[in-house]
């Protein structure tokens, strides 16, 4: 009976702590949680990101957009932050690399076939409620051709 009592108490503990672990490291990353476009497009037009944990010090980011027409698309990366390209899910041949700039802001870099089509600055404000995106769109010879920008609310 005693042995019993002691697995319950100690496999108890071990959720608890398994807990209190995960919303730590949930609320090391302020990023972490889920993000809207700030958008005019008129429905059914969206673009929702979510930021979740990924491994001890990753992340793993999540697109799900509609565009006017209704069309539906999803994909999603990890992370390490350490500057390696990984493999887009949902984007066929499609590989990013993100890397710490400061605190606030990451470099992502959007890969095809080895080759860099869009450099995304991304910051996070001082409130934490509001992330800025920069997309520079840069043609085969690495030259900018297009800059546009979007703001993203946390929803959740």
């Amino acid at each position: 009976m005693k042995t019993r009592r002691f697995a319950i108490v100690l496999s108890t503990l071990a959720a608890v702590l398994v807990t209190v672990t995960n919303t730590f490291a949930q609320a090391s990353n302020p990023r972490f949680g889920v993000w809207k476009l700030e958008s005019t497009a008129p429905p059914p037009s969206s673009n929702v990101m979510t930021y979740e944990p990924y491994g001890d010090d990753g992340m793993r980011i999540t697109v799900e957009s509609t565009n006017a027409r209704g069309q539906h698309s999803k994909w999603s990366y990890v992370t390490l932050f350490d500057g390696a390209f990984r493999p887009v899910m949902g984007q066929e041949g499609a590989e990013t690399a993100v890397e710490i700039v400061n605190e606030n802001t990451t470099r992502i870099s959007n890969a095809r076939g080895g080759r860099v089509y869009q450099v995304i600055i991304n910051t996070l404000s001082e409130d934490g409620d509001t992330i800025t995106n920069e997309y520079v769109r840069l043609d085969e010879n690495g030259d900018i051709v297009r800059v546009n920008h979007a703001i993203y609310q946390r929803v959740g």
